[in-house]
């Protein structure tokens, strides 16, 4: 679909849709340029407060994944417009108005409208250095891949609407997808990477494709490093699996070489679709372990599930996955 916009002539248009980068961004001056992006969803968990802080969190990932500073958003709802529903988007819209003052970011207006299912999220702007962009052209062969959250939500959310999840399960991923990943951006920057993008709707394998694509880099996975909710590879063995995760190894399955050894429920974990998860940093190896450490001593997940090649590609198969 996206294939068929028209070409982006303007030059200040510095990050546009060629490569699916997480956010677009705009030239204002030499020194100054804007990071635009919007995300909003369908409920993800029951509970309206979380769905509003997941929203918000998950919206402002983008920004940071860029290397932006996230400094104002727009609300964007849509709701049944029945009384008996407005304390549950006055808890919504709570939620994310306490996330979005976490993180720093000030909500300066929105749009509402009603609908029969509830969706929320948010447009967000950011401020960046043109010279600091972080977008998916700009991985090294041989940069240290390392993930900041665990892998599973879209696992753990389906298992939720089918009301087999147990309240350990959902407190682990609603935690987690309501964690902002902005201390893991400042830590990133101090430390200096390549670039780095979010893991949300095209999974693991769809995104570190997209900065593969983008960076004409090969890359080797090492699956079993890759870290999941406690739940997530049991749900997958009783066939919980989502649509979007299906779509997606079905859509990138011809892009990657899985090798002797890796199960089919590690292939669906690396294919499930994510909201508001980890960045996926790409780092020089020689600041690999000053990256991790940093992380680590915040609490922050750092796992180190690959590195880059500049290797030729088989065809579109950039990505080796291996046990």
């Amino acid at each position: 679909m996206l294939g068929q916009l028209p070409k982006i002539v303007d030059e200040n248009v510095l990050v546009g849709t060629a490569y699916a980068d997480d956010a677009g961004i705009y030239k204002i001056t030499d020194d100054v340029a804007v990071v635009l992006s919007a995300d909003f969803f369908t409920p993800i968990v029951d509970d309206p407060y979380w769905f509003g802080a997941i929203a918000a969190a998950n919206a402002l990932s983008d920004i940071w994944a860029m290397g932006g500073r996230a400094v104002c958003a727009l609300n964007l709802a849509a709701f049944p417009g029945e009384a008996e529903f407005r304390p549950s988007l006055s808890e919504v819209i709570r939620g994310g108005s306490e996330k979005m003052s976490e993180g720093g970011v000030a909500i300066i207006g929105g749009h509402t409208i009603k609908d029969k299912e509830p969706k929320f999220g948010y447009a967000v702007l950011g401020l960046i250095n043109p010279k600091d962009i972080l977008d998916n052209s700009m991985a090294k062969p041989g940069d240290a891949m390392v993930l900041t959250k665990p892998l599973g939500t879209g696992i753990i959310s389906t298992a939720i609407r089918r009301s087999i999840a147990g309240q350990d399960s959902i407190d682990e991923i609603t935690a987690a997808m309501a964690a902002l990943n902005r201390r893991a951006s400042e830590i990133m920057l101090n430390v200096g990477i390549s670039t780095a993008t979010d893991v949300t709707g095209f999974g693991f394998i769809g995104h570190l494709w997209e900065v593969l694509n983008a960076s004409n880099l090969t890359a080797r996975v090492y699956a079993g490093r890759a870290p999941y909710f406690k739940d997530t590879l049991s749900f997958i063995e009783q066939n919980v699996i989502p649509g979007g995760t299906m779509a997606n190894f079905n859509t990138f399955v011809r892009r990657v070489a899985y090798a002797e050894g890796v199960s089919e429920a590690h292939k669906i974990l690396l294919s499930d679709a994510q909201t508001s998860g980890g960045l996926l940093i790409f780092v020089p190896q020689e600041k690999k372990d000053a990256l991790v450490s940093a992380l680590e001593a915040e609490g922050i997940l750092a796992a180190h599930v690959g590195d880059t090649s500049g290797e030729e590609p088989e065809g579109e198969r950039r990505i080796l996955v291996e046990p």
